[in-house]
């Protein structure tokens, strides 16, 4: 008899996939920066995933030439925050264990929560502020300002989030006429052009089969990790499948011990914990304010009726 699977498990499947083609991306760029600089890595991932991306773009039919003017300064944003927060988080990646660096940027649910009350108006209860306010407080244990472990690579991710921040609040107000594919397309240009022009202040070194091959399954993995994620989005219900990004950092210590060797402290691990803790309390929250906002609802239609 076959199995029924239900969308909110196809949801939370397609979410735990995404997050594992993230963290393979992350290795092996981490594997790619022992052979080549950040720019150049950045730069030849661009070349494979721009072709890939765009081989896509053109087999939906998702290529458009003009942009409507309403989203022209929002995608400009949102592309500003995607090359902020590649950049800062590689420069992180880069110098710092993986699973210091996939912890930091676990509050990033959390922050875009804060950000949307700040600036897009979105109502946020005190609940949910207090659960920003410990989420933070997990990613200073992991940091810990003042501590031997803390350095400007800590900085970097911390940075990172801000930008990524931007580039989600950009993406919530891009209207539904620019097709998802597109955007994807031209964030992976925009990335690439930065690291070409960014190679120049660095040493070119030379590139191995070895290293070519890795920025390919590098490119592959990212595409995945997209693709999945996007699914994901558009299956059961988000509130969901949204916790379920936590798996990532699962991912990210198996794949930093296995591959790098490194062991996460206790600090690091109560900090993640935290962190997650936070942000799953967050995303209850919205799911129950969710729930109620349709029972109101679905009670004032019943009335009219």
């Amino acid at each position: 008899m076959a199995i029924q699977i239900s969308d909110n498990m196809r949801g939370a499947a397609f979410m735990s996939i995404s997050m594992a083609a993230f963290v393979f991306n992350d290795t092996t760029m981490k594997l790619v920066a022992e052979q080549l600089s950040m720019f150049q890595a950045l730069f030849l991932r661009g070349i494979f995933t721009t072709l890939l991306l765009g081989a896509l773009a053109v087999y939906k039919g998702a290529v458009i030439f003009t942009i409507p003017k309403a989203d022209r300064w929002t995608l400009l944003l949102r592309l500003i925050g995607e090359i902020g927060g590649t950049v800062c988080y590689l420069t992180a990646l880069f110098h710092m264990p993986i699973a210091n660096a996939t912890a930091i940027l676990q509050v990033l649910p959390l922050a875009v929560t804060l950000a949307g009350a700040l600036f897009l108006a979105e109502t946020v209860g005190w609940r949910r502020y207090l659960a920003i306010a410990v989420g933070f407080i997990g990613v200073l244990i992991v940091v810990r300002p003042g501590s031997e472990g803390f350095n400007e690579f800590s900085v970097w991710a911390i940075t990172a989030v801000i930008f990524i921040v931007l580039r989600d609040l950009s993406t919530r107000r891009l209207s539904p006429a620019i097709p998802s594919v597109f955007v994807s397309l031209l964030t992976s240009i925009s990335v690439m052009i930065v690291g070409m022009i960014l190679t120049i202040s660095t040493e070119w070194k030379p590139v191995t089969g070895e290293g070519v091959t890795l920025l390919g399954v590098a490119a592959l993995f990212v595409i995945f990790g997209y693709l999945f994620s996007i699914m994901a989005m558009r299956v059961g219900d988000i509130s969901f499948s949204s916790p379920f990004r936590y798996t990532i950092l699962i991912w990210a210590i198996v794949l930093g011990i296995i591959v790098f060797g490194d062991i996460p402290d206790r600090w690091t691990i109560l900090g993640s914990l935290i962190i997650v803790g936070s942000g799953v309390y967050t995303f209850y929250r919205e799911r129950h304010i969710g729930r109620k906002i349709r029972k109101l609802e679905a009670s004032a239609v019943v009335e009219r009726t």
